[in-house]
C-alpha cells in the first residue's frame, strides 16, 4: 500500500482501541511507536498480552511511559526522530483516564492523564513538526443534549461528567493549537465501542463473565438505556481513514455564526459511531443467544454521570473519508464472545 505516512505515533498502544488500531497500521506497511503507561485500571495482564502480539513485528516500537511526564514524553519524540528518518508524520493519541463512573471516585486521576497529558502532546506535535494529530474525543461529551442524532454542528457545553468535560476540553486545547501554530487536529468522538481484547469494564465483558459464571447482571436504567454500540473493525476503519485525511481551513466557516464541527483554523471533529442505537435489553438478549444462556437481570436506577441515550450522525465523516460502519450487533457480540471463550477458556 502506497501510504502517504509512514511513521506513526500511538498512545495508548496497549489498550483496546489502540491495540488494534496499531496492528492494522502495522499490516499496511507503518512503522509505529506505541506508547502505554500500563496502569493498572484494568488487568495489565490483558494489556500484556496485546503488547506481546505487536511486538512480534519489528516495524513496532515500544516506550513504557506517562503522558503527564513531559519530559519523558520529550524523550521519546527525540529518541524516535532517528527511527523515523528524522520525524513522526501522525500522532494518535488514544491514552486516557477511560470510564464515566470512574470520574466521580477518582476525579485527580483524569486531569493528570486527560488534560495534563494532553497538553504535553500538543506540545511535542508542535515542536516536532507532526503532520497531523488525531485524538480519541467521546460521545460523553454531548453530555445534557437530547436532540437525536447527535451532530457535530451542536453545542456541547453541558457536560454531566468529569470524564467529559475533560474529553471537551481536549477538543478546545486541540482547536487553540491548531489556530496559534497551525497543527492540524482531528478529534473523534467515539461512541460505545466493543470487540475482542475489549476492556472488563465495558458493559459486554462484565454481562459475559457474569452469565458464564451464573451471577447477575447489572441493567441501569432498568435496560431503558440506548447506545450506539460500534464494533472495533468499523472504528479501526474509520481511524485509519482519518489518519491519511489531514483536515484543512473551512473557507465557508464564520465568526458571526460559529460552527463547532469545522474551523478557519485547519481542525475538525467528527462523530464515529454506528448510527443506529440499540436498546439494552436487545443487546443483553444478543448475548445471551451468543452464549446459549439467559442472564440474571438485577434492575437498577441510572448511574450518576450517565445518560439515557446515545445516537451518533456520521454524515460529515461518511462525506470526508467514506466511513460507513457494516457489522451488526448479532455479529459483533458473536466475534466478541469467540474471542472470550478462546483466551479465557470459558
Amino acid at each position: 500500500m502506497n501510504l502517504p505516512f509512514k511513521n506513526i505515533l500511538v498512545t495508548g498502544a496497549a489498550g483496546f482501541i489502540g491495540f488494534h488500531l496499531s496492528r492494522r497500521l502495522l499490516n499496511d506497511g507503518c512503522h509505529v511507536f506505541g506508547v502505554d503507561n500500563l496502569n493498572d485500571y484494568y488487568d495489565v495482564n490483558l494489556k500484556k498480552e496485546r503488547l506481546k502480539m505487536l511486538k512480534g513485528n519489528e516495524r513496532f516500537t515500544f516506550y513504557q511511559t506517562d503522558l503527564s511526564d513531559l519530559k519523558a514524553l520529550t524523550d521519546i519524540f527525540t529518541a524516535v526522530a532517528p527511527k523515523a528518518r528524522g520525524k513522526i508524520d501522525v500522532v494518535v493519541n488514544l491514552a486516557a483516564q477511560a470510564g464515566v463512573r470512574y470520574s466521580i471516585v477518582n476525579p485527580h486521576a483524569y486531569v493528570q492523564s486527560n488534560l495534563v497529558g494532553f497538553v504535553n502532546i500538543l506540545e511535542c506535535c508542535r515542536h516536532h513538526g507532526v503532520k497531523h494529530l488525531v485524538f480519541a474525543s467521546s460521545s460523553s461529551v454531548y453530555g445534557a443534549n437530547t436532540n437525536m442524532p447527535f451532530s457535530v454542528h451542536s453545542n456541547v457545553d453541558h457536560p454531566v461528567s468529569l470524564y467529559a468535560a475533560t474529553k471537551k476540553s481536549n477538543e478546545l486545547m486541540a482547536h487553540t493549537y491548531s489556530h496559534l501554530y497551525g497543527l492540524p487536529c482531528t478529534g473523534l468522538r467515539f461512541f460505545t465501542v466493543y470487540g475482542p481484547w475489549g476492556r472488563p469494564d465495558m458493559a459486554l465483558f462484565l454481562f459475559t463473565k457474569a452469565i458464564l459464571n451464573n451471577q447477575p447482571i447489572q441493567v441501569f436504567n432498568h435496560g431503558k438505556m440506548r447506545r450506539d454500540f460500534t464494533y472495533i473493525d468499523d472504528i479501526i476503519e474509520g481511524v485509519t481513514r482519518v489518519i491519511f485525511a489531514v483536515p484543512e481551513p473551512d473557507p465557508n466557516w464564520s465568526g458571526n455564526a460559529p460552527d463547532p464541527g469545522t474551523s478557519y483554523a485547519p481542525y475538525r471533529v467528527f462523530n464515529i459511531g454506528n448510527n443506529n442505537p440499540v436498546e439494552l435489553t436487545t443487546f443483553i438478549e444478543a448475548v445471551e443467544t451468543a452464549l446459549g444462556k439467559k442472564a440474571e437481570k438485577q434492575l437498577l436506577d441510572m448511574q450518576p454521570g450517565d445518560v439515557a441515550e446515545t445516537y451518533a450522525n456520521i454524515d460529515d465523516l461518511y462525506a470526508a473519508v467514506g466511513f460507513k460502519p457494516e457489522t451488526t450487533i448479532e455479529q459483533g457480540i458473536g466475534a466478541f464472545i469467540e474471542w472470550y471463550r478462546t483466551y479465557y477458556g470459558a
